[in-house]
């Protein structure tokens, strides 16, 4: 019999912003597949979801991977949060999604930091002042510009073996801030890849002795903030050919901005204020190839005919994936699109 190692995965209730969690639990000959990982526990006390009187919280699987990052055979198991009596959880937002016939693409650009616990600050950032300003960072190549590639193309490699649907990776505008894309269709697997995919990177910095920084402006001053900027589309935006429906479904956005900017990300007031490629907190803008609107139209998607995807440029990097995904699909489908 072959002991394989399944790591659970799962969301913890701390706000404003969720951490992931992780437990190992050991199996025989496991296949591989969702519906034979097994329904499991963990003691919601310790995770700010549940009082220690009734602590038991439920843990389903809803994707499997494999972990190329241990030795043996091992999974990683992405899970729900459900109460004891295995209703969705409050800090569940997985469960708030409402595409159950992955009408819904989505491909999140996820923006972060790798962080030197040492110092505090950004690797490459010396222990006191800072770099020179940004410009020679974006997409750099050579010492002194990309730092801490060794970490970046670990992840790389570890997320395209364990199956994730990473489209890309580059150096961003700050120093020592990066980017990974992943696309999935689903709203829900969007999210799960997502999530395992932050979980790879927390665990191959931890073996680098850094940190991973999720905030939305780890850095103040004249520095680029962290973003996670969600594309998506679903039919209607795929085949569309109609200029008129794409402004309809962006128009549908601007009354409701509290309703996205509350799922968003916290401290997002810090990344949005109209300044570094954003539009500010409490204004709603959108525009052709306008990475200083809230929601970029694609020139491809124009050159395409208008068909094709949206751009909504203000989640921030510690948003839950989840939850934007949840909003965009509430509001798209409240859209009034003509006939």
């Amino acid at each position: 019999m072959t002991k394989c190692k399944l790591e659970y995965v799962w969301l913890d209730g701390y706000q404003p912003t969720q951490s992931l969690r992780s437990k190992t639990k050991i199996v025989g000959d496991f296949s591989g597949n969702v519906e034979d990982a097994p329904l499991w526990s963990f003691d919601g006390s310790s995770t700010e979801q549940a009082p220690g009187g009734s602590s038991d919280c439920l843990l389903k699987p809803v994707k499997v991977i494999p972990d190329p990052g241990r030795l043996g055979t091992g999974f990683l198991v992405m899970c729900e949060v459900l109460n004891a009596d295995g209703t969705p959880h409050r800090t569940n937002g997985r469960a708030t999604i409402d595409d159950d016939d992955g009408d819904f693409w989505f491909g999140f650009e996820q923006e972060y930091t790798l962080w030197n616990p040492d110092t505090n600050k950004p690797i490459g950032f010396p222990a006191e002042g800072y770099p020179g300003p940004q410009g020679p960072y974006y997409c750099s190549v050579g010492t002194g510009k990309a730092v801490g590639r060794e970490v970046v193309e670990e992840h790389l490699e570890l997320c395209l073996q364990a199956g994730l649907n990473v489209e890309g990776i580059n150096a961003e505008v700050m120093m020592g801030q990066w980017e990974f894309q992943c696309f999935s269709k689903g709203a829900k697997d969007a999210g799960d890849e997502i999530w395992l995919s932050r979980y790879l990177l927390e665990r191959v910095a931890e073996a680098h002795g850094m940190s991973i920084n999720w905030h939305c402006k780890p850095v103040q001053g004249d520095w680029n903030g962290s973003g996670m900027h969600a594309n998506f589309s679903n039919e209607v935006l795929r085949t569309c050919g109609s200029q008129e429906v794409y402004e309809a479904i962006c128009q549908a956005f601007e009354p409701r901005i509290k309703e996205h900017i509350d799922v968003y990300g916290a401290d997002n007031d810090q990344r949005l204020t109209g300044l570094h490629e954003t539009q500010s907190i409490d204004k709603f803008s959108y525009g052709v190839s306008d990475r200083g609107a809230s929601i970029r139209i694609p020139i491809a998607t124009v050159e395409n005919g208008w068909k094709g995807w949206l751009e909504d440029r203000r989640p921030a990097s510690n948003a839950d994936p989840y939850m934007v995904a949840s909003a965009i699909i509430a509001t798209v489908k409240s859209a009034s699109v003509p006939a």
